[in-house]
């Protein structure tokens, strides 16, 4: 066979099916200088002979007019074979009739009776099996290998030659993923998990194989859709998430969102339509009333708004448009409110757009990854502060800085905080580290390593974001903190129309065991202050005491809270 043709090295495996020992001879004569052949006689020796040999097996020669199992039964039960049909069949026959069924059966190819010369012999079974290892390469490349869906890089490549075959037909892109799919992996195992992705991709390829739609696993537990536009998306997500609720899982809910970018627009590339769709359904994150989210005006705005925020934000830095304020934090167990810490917050001052909310920016530079950047710069602004304090007023107090989920990923955090102390001029202990509670649950065991090297160079933790989490009390109960920080909306809410303190309550009985204090913020009122103090909570931050400070003007503040 030529060189060329094959860079793997070696004879492939040909098998030759013919009741006639002549027709056996002449094949195998043509074929055993660059093939291996076995033969065999009828169809059930061949058969018996490709399960024999399915792993190594290259091309069938098959005559169809035998004894025992004709070559045509023999095609049908070579079909219904998952294995066995993606080995390459060639048919000899000198019926021409006989072409098209051999074709709907599976066959790639004819060669004629009697044979042509052994040159076009060896070129169809040398191009026969050029094509079928191809094709094998590609499948193994083309399919997720759990749930046999397509994978991500044919996905969009057939997703464009649709759009190519079908310029006029409206398309919709739509992103699935399931809620909290970590938790069900860790609560029930990874076998259990693997089982519900390939059911998803198994209902969601049910749901749209009727309008020509393609699917695909995208990541994880991420599915993409792209179908001729529709509007029944209840009901393919209801048939997508049927007999998933508490499957082998006692009472474990499985429960799907959908993000749908509908008449997506043709002349953004496919995965910025795919981008839209998961734009929309991360605005219905962890959210069990809402399952299904459409990309919108409004949701385009916001995309177009982000966008013009991450390509600001090199000259936002440069330029020192970020401004650090200090926000006090009071211990109010004792005689009288006493100033102990303060949080550093970041404001952005645009210089065309005006202020923008922390809110806003937030979220994008953490989707982004620029937040990284953000919060050096947060740190760095805060250690001068520090030291221009220290040195002008001769004042020292307390500041919590947040740490990012990003930032803990970073393999040289530690470093990069004690080289600010060193800078600065400040010790470990000045500097409070705010970790968020998700960031523990997040890679829990890699997270605490870094929080107890931490801590073991002096710096201080705090949990910020306590109760909005998923940690369970077990992980809470090992986790290296020095203080909790209540989520505002535990006190918005305690306070609110149900006036319902009964969680604060239980959080500072956890706080208790823990032996840490508790910090609550977004305290705004006299009475919130009472109660929280009557319950226990030693620290209180919020605008009861005071809005968020500049840094150059916090200084002078603490001169006046220390007199």
């Amino acid at each position: 066979m030529h060189e060329s043709a094959y860079p793997l090295r070696g004879k492939r495996l040909v098998l030759v099916v013919d009741d006639e020992p002549i027709n056996r001879a002449l094949l195998g004569a043509m074929l055993e200088e660059t093939c291996d052949v076995i033969m065999a006689e009828n169809g059930r020796e061949a058969l018996a002979l490709m399960e024999q040999n399915r792993s190594r097996l290259s091309l069938v020669l098959l005559d169809l007019k035998m004894p025992v199992l004709s070559g045509t039964e023999l095609l049908k039960a070579v079909r219904a074979d998952e294995t066995l049909r993606r080995i390459p069949i060639i048919v000899l026959t000198a019926d021409q009739d006989a072409e098209i069924e051999s074709l709907d059966l599976g066959a790639i190819d004819f060669i004629p009776k009697p044979y042509p010369p052994a040159g076009v012999v060896l070129a169809r079974v040398r191009r026969t099996i050029e094509l079928s290892e191809d094709r094998s390469i590609i499948r193994a490349t083309e399919r997720d290998e759990l749930t046999d869906l397509f994978s991500r890089e044919y996905f969009y490549r057939y997703a464009e030659q649709f759009d190519r075959l079908h310029e006029e037909t409206a398309m919709d892109a739509v992103v699935i993923d399931i809620n909290h799919f970590r938790l069900l992996n860790e609560r029930y195992g990874k076998a259990y998990a693997n089982r519900v992705l390939r059911r998803v991709g198994e209902k969601l390829r049910e749901a749209v194989q009727d309008s020509g739609g393609l699917v695909c696993r995208r990541e994880a537990d991420i599915f993409l859709l792209y179908c001729p536009h529709r509007d029944d998306y209840e009901s393919v997500l209801e048939h997508s998430g049927a007999g998933l609720t508490g499957e082998q899982a006692g009472s474990a809910r499985v429960r799907l969102r959908m993000g749908v970018y509908e008449n997506a627009d043709k002349t953004i590339d496919i995965e910025r339509r795919f981008d839209r769709a998961q734009v929309a359904a991360d605005t219905i994150r962890n959210n069990l009333t809402r399952p299904i989210a459409y990309y919108d005006a409004a949701l385009h705005q916001a995309e177009l708004f982000a966008e013009q925020l991450v390509e600001a934000f090199p000259d936002a830095i440069r330029e020192r448009q970020f401004q650090v304020c200090c926000q006090p934090k009071f211990n109010v167990q004792g005689d009288a409110p006493r100033l102990v810490s303060a949080e550093a917050l970041v404001r952005w001052e645009h210089p065309t757009l005006g202020k923008i909310s922390p809110a806003d920016f937030i979220p994008i530079f953490e989707r982004n990854g620029l937040i990284s950047e953000l919060d050096r710069y947060v740190w760095h602004e805060t250690a001068a502060a520090m030291r221009d304090w220290r040195e002008n007023g001769g004042v020292t107090l307390p500041v919590s800085v947040n740490v990012s989920r990003v930032d803990m990923l970073d393999a040289n955090l530690s470093e990069r905080f004690l080289e600010i102390t060193r800078a600065y001029g400040i010790s470990p202990s000045d500097l409070l580290l705010e970790i968020t509670e998700s960031a523990y649950t997040s890679d829990s065991e890699y997270i605490i390593a870094t929080v107890r090297k931490l801590r073991a160079l002096g710096f201080r933790i705090e949990m910020d974001d306590f109760g909005t989490g998923y940690s369970s009390l077990g992980m809470i109960s090992r986790l290296p903190i020095d203080a909790l920080k209540l989520d505002m909306l535990f006190v918005q809410n305690a306070f609110g129309e149900t006036r319902d303190t009964r969680m604060l309550e239980l959080i500072l009985d956890i706080a208790e065991y823990l032996k840490v204090p508790v910090i609550a913020e977004g305290v705004e009122t006299k009475e919130q202050m009472t109660a929280l103090r009557a319950l226990g909570c030693e620290i209180i931050q919020g605008y009861y005491f005071s809005k968020p400070i500049p840094l150059p003007d916090f200084g002078a503040y603490i001169e006046e809270q220390l007199r």
